[in-house]
């Protein structure tokens, strides 16, 4: 049973755990079909699929501008993939995670001002052992 996140007005931490999971899940299957080895790019595009399959709306490489002390620069990050405008996803297939890869993912969710993101690396041999959670705030409120 998928969850329609997008139709619901408010979303509380019951929500946003539902939504995880089937982002979660759609992640563990495209690992299961594809296995760890192969670039970021492909698990991306492969996701995508998998996501739109399960009735999520998702987009890839969402530009993020960034401003400094009030000026919009002439830079920007680039998110991987933002699920139903509530989660990001940053994608790794790398051999270790690192901590600067969990502080890329806090940032991109402070200047989005997003609360809810995952770090999933593909690059493992069971994907559970590659999902890193974070949040930024409260998810009730």
């Amino acid at each position: 049973m998928f969850v329609k996140c997008k139709i619901l007005k408010a979303m509380n931490e019951k929500t946003y755990n539902e939504l995880t999971s089937q982002i979660i899940n759609a992640c563990i299957e495209v690992h299961r079909e594809l296995g760890p080895g192969l670039l970021e790019s492909v698990y991306e595009v492969c996701l995508l699929d998998e996501l739109y399959r399960r009735g999520l709306r998702a987009e890839a490489q969402v530009k993020l501008p960034v401003s400094y002390k009030g000026k919009l620069l002439n830079k920007e990050f680039v998110i991987d993939i933002l699920v139903e405008d509530l989660i990001l996803l940053e994608l790794k297939a790398i051999e270790v995670l690192l901590p600067i890869h969990e502080v890329q993912l806090v940032t991109y969710l402070k200047l989005s001002g997003k609360k809810l993101g995952l770090l999933i690396n593909f690059h493992v041999e069971l994907l559970k052992n590659g999902v890193r959670r974070k949040i930024n705030g409260n998810l009730n409120e």
